[in-house]
């Protein structure tokens, strides 16, 4: 029995070793460690810009970008861009965002030509919303289904982009 034991026993430290080292080096993760960055820039006015970038594809495996921002401080309006790839797809406006999460829905409005940079874009490969109203509406990060008619059908976002876009009306630039 003990010669078993001599010879089993330097392997199982080197386990428990391996082990504990791994636990001792694994990060802790918290909620703030699961979301994507917010990143803050200045306007073209000189204001500080608070956004929140993702690139997510629709169902037919198409790519867009969503780009949660706040120009000005806490408080100021909370836009959505959805920007496509220029040259594949042409966004015409007003065409509201339909979003839908569960039994909610929302149509969110399209308020792109009220953007000097994207109104004289003639490219029109992305458009703008106003996010506030969904976001007032939300007091959970729940997973959300976007439609854009003539544009796509289904694009999903995850919960933890929608943590993120919570935390832009509030969060410090």
């Amino acid at each position: 029995m003990r010669p078993v034991i001599r010879r089993v026993a330097p392997l199982l430290l080197a386990v428990v070793l391996l082990l504990g080292s791994l636990v001792a080096g694994a990060a802790p993760m918290d909620a703030l460690s699961l979301l994507a960055q917010l990143h803050a820039h200045p306007g073209e006015t000189g204001t500080p810009v608070l956004r929140s970038l993702v690139s997510l594809r629709d169902l037919d495996d198409q790519a867009w970008q969503l780009v949660a921002f706040r120009d000005g401080p806490p408080g100021a309006p909370l836009r959505l861009r959805v920007v496509g790839y220029p040259g594949k797809v042409r966004l015409d406006h007003p065409t509201s965002l339909q979003v839908r999460s569960g039994p909610f829905q929302w149509a969110l409005e399209d308020v792109t030509l009220e953007s000097s940079a994207l109104g004289n874009d003639g490219r029109s490969a992305a458009a703008e919303f106003d996010l506030q109203p969904l976001l007032a509406d939300l007091s959970r990060d729940r997973p959300l289904r976007l439609r854009l008619p003539g544009v796509f059908t289904e694009l999903p976002v995850p919960p933890f982009v929608v943590a993120e876009w919570r935390s832009l009306g509030e969060s410090p630039a």
